[in-house]
């Protein structure tokens, strides 16, 4: 099961930044517990969304930097802060911005928000591939899903990989 809290990818700047979307519809599961007769959206959904985000936004830099494509997985959250409810209904929308980037590892710092008002804030770290991902083989296969799932989520994706392949 791929539990996908990224609706959309509205602009993705390589080495800087990237914005998107996750829609919020009453039929989500978690409200049946979260809370009963107030939903809301955990915060952990949140986060979740943001790094979906920001991993794609890191996977697209490092190509674009490096040309090797990369698995980001989220290692730790740091100083995550919950402002606002986020309820059904709302578009939540989703900012990643790059702090760093190294040979093995990424931070970003990532907001959401509803109508302008900030619901949450974080910085993310993540790390690179399981040692299974070395391969030129295992590479391809990295290559060719992340490109499939980028042209599902980033409708500017077709410019961006007219550019750089």
């Amino acid at each position: 099961m791929r539990w996908i809290f990224l609706d959309r990818i509205d602009e993705l700047v390589p080495g800087e930044r990237a914005a998107g979307r996750k829609g919020v519809a009453s039929s989500e599961d978690y409200f049946v517990d979260h809370f009963p007769g107030f939903p809301v959206v955990p915060g952990v959904i949140q986060v979740e969304a943001l790094a979906q985000l920001a991993g794609k936004l890191i996977e697209v830099s490092v190509y674009a930097d490096e040309g090797r494509w990369v698995c980001p997985i989220l290692s730790m959250v740091r100083r995550a802060k919950f402002r606002r409810f986020v309820r059904p209904g709302d578009s939540l929308k989703l900012e990643a911005f790059i702090d760093s980037v190294r040979d093995e590892s990424a931070v970003c710092r990532v907001e959401g928000s509803v109508d302008g008002q900030r619901t949450c804030t974080a910085e993310i770290l993540f790390v690179f591939n399981p040692s299974d991902l070395e391969s030129e083989a295992a590479q391809t296969r990295l290559e060719q899903l992340e490109r499939e799932n980028l042209k599902l989520l980033w409708a500017g994706y077709p410019e961006w990989a007219a550019t750089t392949g």
